[in-house]
């Protein structure tokens, strides 16, 4: 199949009339067509005259861009949305809400919640999630015939949507520390660490990755049996979310909970920070030498009241940037690409954070590799062709030209249009 775009985002910036030629689902040709490139010569393979392509389609309008990267998903957290916003609170009293959810669900209605959930991503340009799924058992605790069901309930919700997932498998085993489980908490723990070990290799689905939720639920002595568990895989964990967490991490171990991540080895390349809210400088340093990547999810931490986590500064020290909708108050990666960049100037009053070549890379490219994806995120030869393209004769967008800025700066998912 042959493509032509209008504008396209490639390596080298937005580029004007550009022809993709896509086999099997995957570029093999990448030419730009237009006098004014900023390219000299073309990136192609030599399959031109290949019989297997079909003819060349009308030109696509707007600007195309790979699919988003979802890299930080609770898909049952939609059910909320809506309802937790009359009255005033904390993420504390917010999460006693998101627990009677917890509560109800059976693989069903979890299914369909999911299935739900995921459609609403593809229709925003989201081609990839990562779901941080803790939900395992029956609500008194005890194990599904099938230990597994509820997760296999999200994959095939996924395949449904026709959205590519990773499915993070959360150890959670307290309370907090020190503290067994309590009330619906009993449907997320398998115990001990063994035994999640035990429970998720028996999966045997590539798609399947691992998670801490967080060191307030998983003891210290146990948390290096998840990131031995995880050798190889994406490895994603919440961190220092909340002040309150960080503050009962200091008074149990003496340490931060960064710190107490890298005493059992769970920082790197493969390793997810998702929220990172409340750092010291210590933990910047650690994260960014550690090269661990970290998730923002601006439009939940605003909405919970979480805080402004220094993105910029891990991002400088070395981490690297990834994005998601979390509790999907909304689903628009263009607006936590957005919002990273105005939370910063709102923290800092001043502009210029982040350009917004950065904040695709977040969107994009840098969010699938987090997922263990780095076959996509990027309009080059041997990348998936999950591509979408932005309106940009919108109300929003009319005026704005083709460019990175208008996409990130004035666009919203609105403007979204899927390419099959």
């Amino acid at each position: 199949m042959r493509l032509r775009l209008e504008h396209a985002l490639l390596e080298t910036g937005v580029e004007s009339d550009v022809r993709l030629e896509v086999e099997g689902g995957v570029i093999i040709s990448v030419r730009v067509l237009s006098p004014n490139s900023h390219l000299s010569g073309e990136a192609s393979t030599d399959k031109s005259s290949d019989p297997r392509l079909t003819g060349e389609t009308g030109t696509v309008p707007g600007l195309t861009l790979p699919g988003f990267a979802n890299c930080h998903s609770h898909a049952f957290h939609r059910a909320l949305r809506g309802r937790t916003q009359a009255e005033r609170g904390s993420f504390w009293t917010w999460r006693e809400q998101m627990y009677a959810v917890a509560a109800e669900l059976t693989p069903d209605t979890y299914f369909a919640l999911a299935r739900d959930t995921y459609a609403e991503m593809r229709a925003t340009g989201i081609t990839a999630v990562g779901e941080f799924h803790y939900l395992h058992h029956q609500p008194d605790g005890t194990p599904y015939d099938d230990p597994n069901e509820m997760g296999k309930a999200l994959l095939a919700a996924a395949d449904e949507a026709g959205i590519r997932i990773r499915l993070l498998d959360t150890c959670y085993l307290a309370a907090g520390f020190g503290q067994p489980p309590e009330g619906v908490q009993v449907r997320y723990s398998d115990g001990d660490a063994h035994a999640w070990a035990e429970r998720v290799a028996a999966f045997d689905d590539p798609r399947v990755g691992a998670a801490i939720h967080s060191v307030r639920a998983v003891p210290r002595e146990q948390l290096p049996v998840v990131v031995e568990a995880a050798a190889g895989k994406p490895l994603h964990v919440h961190l220092s979310e909340q002040a309150a967490e960080n503050e009962a991490c200091l008074a149990a171990t003496g340490l931060t909970p960064t710190q107490l991540l890298a005493e059992a080895g769970a920082l790197g390349p493969l390793t997810s920070a998702v929220h990172a809210t409340h750092l010291t400088e210590d933990d910047i340093r650690l994260l960014g030498e550690s090269r661990t990547n970290v998730c923002f999810c601006p439009t939940t931490e605003r909405d919970l009241a979480d805080g402004i986590g220094p993105a910029r500064r891990l991002h400088d020290a070395g981490a690297t940037i990834t994005l998601g909708s979390d509790s999907h108050a909304v689903i628009d990666l263009i607006e936590e690409m957005r919002a990273v960049e105005m939370h910063e100037r709102l923290a800092s009053q001043q502009r210029g954070h982040w350009s917004a070549l950065e904040l695709l890379a977040a969107a994009t490219y840098d969010g699938h590799r987090s997922l263990g994806f780095p076959d996509a995120g990027r309009i080059v030869l041997g990348q998936r062709a999950d591509l979408v393209t932005l309106d940009l004769d919108s109300i929003r967008t009319r005026g704005g030209g083709a460019t990175a800025e208008t996409a990130v700066f004035a666009a919203t998912s609105a403007d979204v249009r899927t390419l099959k």
